[in-house]
């Protein structure tokens, strides 16, 4: 049973609203930020009218600010700005959706400004704008917005979206846009370009008057494409792009995905072909590979499809190529194609790829095989999928441990990393209580020669030594 001092809820009401407030208004004292707190809670019993009313006043005060925000101040305005949208859902919008959509607008809208006063460089400040814009969708479909007049914001929204406050903003406000409101942004973007961007100089410098038509015409295609997706309209999404565009692997991909959830197989593989020589040509396109096999399925071309996909697991390693191409395969002849697959991972050119691969299948056997057989090429930088390896292979493989092990601690003393050189020292650790259950190390030094060795190389390194 909890003593009557702790610290809870039950205990501390039992000191009475009046103690409570004379105690809250001592330990508010020289705190601003907790302060405007108190002085929400109070606005909100009122209802959200006057909640409202101070979440707009504190809004414009962070709004007309010019100063610099340095590292150490940048989470007080994180959490000065996290409480104003935290006021806004929980006072506002309950009662007043409407004014709660205007507040988080208004405190997306200001994020240009705020980022200009800051570095934001650890996503501090742009969580609270993630939040917000999810927040501002929420609050969207309970407003009762006209939807003229949403798209018009909408519009707007995009083409100020100069720090990112606005990404993914259309298919977010799509339902209480609904089909109506979406056309008409449509066409305001497909209209807006040819007749206001002319004479409009790129490098002309940018204020909150011309914003929005400098931006335009980099924020169109991207915008009519993500208006097309809310619409379920293929044609119109596959319109964005011109011929030399769809020859990218990237963009034949996301057209033929999309046609191929529409049921249109053959024009799905019609709009990769399009991009096959360049896939061919050069390089890693992932999303082209994926719904090229899915197309092929699609197509009922079986065969093609589990070649492809082992194709793809024999040069990239993807496991999930080859769990699905072993899924496919009658009982038991998906067991020698494992192993088969197997053979071939290990005897890849890349191998901290391959002994990832090992490790996550998993086949540790294999795993501690692999760096028995090829120690040479442990790299001691890749500490954490070696400390990984170690940690999977130390009950069954403790001499494959150690290798992994050794390596980090090699990297870390000869190149001087003394940031790792605790950790070093604690692998050291681990590598002697390891030695016990190695019954033969082989070829290799055994702990007390290893240990001898790295005294000879690195005695001087007190920050590993003395740990």
């Amino acid at each position: 049973m909890a003593s009557e001092k702790t610290l809870n809820t039950k205990n501390l009401a039992t000191l009475g609203a009046d103690r409570l407030a004379v105690l809250l208004l001592e330990m508010v004292t020289g705190d601003a930020a907790a302060k405007r707190r108190l002085r929400l809670e109070l606005a909100s019993r009122s209802g959200g009218s006057d909640a409202a009313a101070e979440i707009r006043k504190r809004l414009a005060t962070i709004a007309k600010s010019r100063s610099h925000v340095d590292w150490r101040k940048i989470k007080l305005l994180a959490q000065d700005l996290e409480l104003q949208r935290a006021a806004i859902i929980d006072h506002v919008a309950p009662t007043h959706p409407a004014e709660a959509f205007e507040l988080l607008w208004r405190l997306l809208d200001m994020a240009p400004s705020i980022y200009a006063r800051c570095d934001d460089s650890n996503g501090t400040i742009g969580a609270v704008f993630t939040l917000a814009l999810t927040d501002l969708a929420t609050v969207a479909d309970h407003a009762a917005l006209v939807p003229s007049a949403l798209a018009d914001r909408v519009f707007q929204g995009v083409c100020a979206n100069t720090h990112g406050q606005f990404d993914q903003l259309i298919g977010l406000m799509a339902n209480p846009l609904g089909r109506d409101g979406l056309e008409l942004l449509r066409a305001r973007f497909e209209q807006e370009p040819a007749s206001r961007m002319p004479g409009i100089e790129r490098n002309r410098p940018v204020n909150d008057d011309n914003c929005a038509f400098i931006r335009q015409p980099l924020s169109a295609q991207p915008a009519l494409a993500a208006i097309a997706d809310a619409l379920g309209d293929v044609d119109g999404y596959a319109n964005c792009f011109s011929d030399s565009e769809r020859s990218r692997p990237t963009i034949a991909a996301a057209i033929a995905e999309r046609l191929l959830n529409a049921g249109r197989a053959d024009e799905a593989m019609a709009a990769l072909t399009a991009a096959e020589a360049q896939f061919r040509k050069d390089g890693h396109w992932p999303d082209w590979q994926r719904v090229r096999i899915n197309t092929l399925d699609a197509l009922g071309r079986s065969e093609e499809a589990q070649a492809e996909r082992w194709a793809t697991f024999e040069r990239s390693l993807n496991a999930e190529y080859l769990r699905a191409h072993l899924k496919r395969l009658p009982d038991f002849d998906d067991e020698e194609a494992e192993i088969v697959a197997l053979d071939l991972v290990g005897a890849h050119a890349d191998f901290h790829s391959a002994l990832a691969f090992l490790l996550d299948w998993p086949a540790h056997d294999r795993a501690a095989k692999l760096i028995l057989e090829r120690q040479g090429e442990l790299d001691g930088n890749l500490y954490e999928l070696l400390t990984s390896a170690a940690e999977a292979l130390e009950d069954r493989h403790p001499l494959a441990a150690t290798l992994s092990l050794r390596a980090v601690i090699d990297f870390s003393l000869f190149h001087g990393k003394h940031k790792r050189f605790g950790h070093a020292a604690r692998h050291l650790r681990t590598c002697e209580d390891l030695a016990r259950r190695i019954e033969d190390f082989g070829d290799r030094r055994d702990h007390a020669g290893y240990r001898a060795h790295l005294w000879r190389l690195h005695g001087r390194r007190n920050g590993f030594w003395n740990v």
